[in-house]
């Protein structure tokens, strides 16, 4: 397949394009500096974009695009603007990275995603509004717990909010984990306009 990664310099990024071509696709990697992108490769594209102006994103995504995003950031107002920079070029498909506790899985997640509030704060209600937006395009927005830098689980799993654990913050879950479920739901869609969760 051919693939876009959003925010392809960041740790997630770079886990999805460095698995996604191990799996054999074609990568365009987006970064707002591309030479941040620490990765070469032959079937690898390292392009500029910055999800402040939608042109950039729209100058590389278009009707067929299956777009896969790690975009993370501190500061609020990215992620809304980056769903909506990417939903206006209206790629075939996007799969988003969201953080399990918030929006749709908050219920689920139970009493335990309270204390997220300390560590996203005012950045939550950005958040929702990416997912939703990206759920209302027919979307697959994953929820992950925790992240770490540690290798994918051998035992990992992708499962819908039904099956969603109580919220722990010592339930961590791997990058590379991460875009392996991402990438998973790339190749064999299983939860379009749906929430799912990357567990290990």
């Amino acid at each position: 397949m051919n693939l876009i990664v959003l925010a392809a310099s960041g740790r997630t990024g770079l886990a999805l394009a460095r698995k996604a071509l191990e799996r054999g696709h074609t990568v365009t990697a987006i970064a707002r500096d591309p030479e941040r992108i620490d990765l070469d490769h032959e079937n690898l594209r390292k392009v500029a974009g910055d999800v402040s102006d939608p042109a950039s994103i729209a100058a590389v995504v278009g009707p067929d695009s299956v777009v896969l995003s790690g975009l993370g950031t501190d500061v609020p107002g990215v992620l809304s603007a980056g769903a909506k920079a990417v939903l206006a070029a209206e790629p075939r498909r996007v799969i988003w990275l969201g953080a399990y506790g918030t929006g749709p899985s908050a219920e689920a997640a139970g009493e335990g995603a309270a204390v997220l509030e300390k560590f996203f704060g005012d950045r939550i209600p950005d958040k929702v509004a990416a997912d939703t937006a990206v759920l209302a395009a027919g979307g697959t927005v994953f929820h992950a717990g925790v992240l770490t830098d540690e290798p994918e689980s051998a035992t990992r799993r992708t499962a819908g909010l039904d099956e969603a654990p109580p919220f722990d913050l010592s339930a961590k879950v791997s990058r590379d984990t991460v875009a392996a479920a991402m990438l998973d739901e790339a190749e064999n869609p299983r939860f379009a306009g749906a929430v799912a969760l990357p567990l290990s």
